[in-house]
């Protein structure tokens, strides 16, 4: 009887700790609708996929209404826009770490958290099963930003290293 009773004291105590914070996962891709809503009202809405394997390497293939596709290992970014057939890599310093971000997050209410990071607000919504649904943010050029995550795979071990090369097509500008 005093095992279970422990057991179940346990259960609840580690069930509280995961409640207050949001699970990071190893892993995961799915497919997005990012909104973009500039200072003077005008919206622009991105559709694609993503790929993301825990601390910060990612991913974004957007296929509408541009084709672009941009890969960050942290401290790398590399922009394909195959619109404008131009290849542009750039050297993070202040980069945007998923990981920390949901690290740091507090419970605001319900599914939202909220956490500041980099002295940008963020508001991160979880789906019923604890999975990221939505993450919305101002960011420094006062664009009004929020990521909807239409499908989303959890998994426990990495992706492969291949879902995160952005090669340089051939015949592409490039910009450092």
């Amino acid at each position: 009887m005093i095992r279970i009773l422990l057991l179940s004291t346990a259960f609840i105590f580690m069930t509280h700790l995961l409640a207050e914070g949001i699970h990071i996962p190893v892993s995961f891709n799915g497919t997005f609708t990012q909104q973009v809503k500039n200072s003077k009202g005008k919206i622009i809405r991105y559709r694609g996929k993503v790929y993301f394997n825990a601390p910060s390497e990612s991913k974004w293939i957007y296929q509408s209404p541009t084709k672009k596709e941009v890969c960050s290992s942290g401290n790398q970014l590399v922009v394909i826009d195959h619109d404008l057939e131009q290849v542009s890599y750039y050297t993070i310093n202040k980069g945007f770490d998923l990981s920390r971000v949901l690290k740091r997050a507090k419970l605001y209410k319900g599914r939202t958290y909220t956490t500041k990071y980099g002295d940008i607000l963020y508001t991160i919504i979880l789906n019923s099963n604890g999975e990221i649904e939505q993450i919305a943010y101002k960011d420094n050029l006062d664009n009004i930003v929020n990521i909807m995550f239409n499908t989303i795979h959890y998994r426990d071990k990495p992706l492969s290293g291949s879902k995160f090369i952005c090669a340089r097509p051939k015949g592409y500008d490039t910009i450092y």
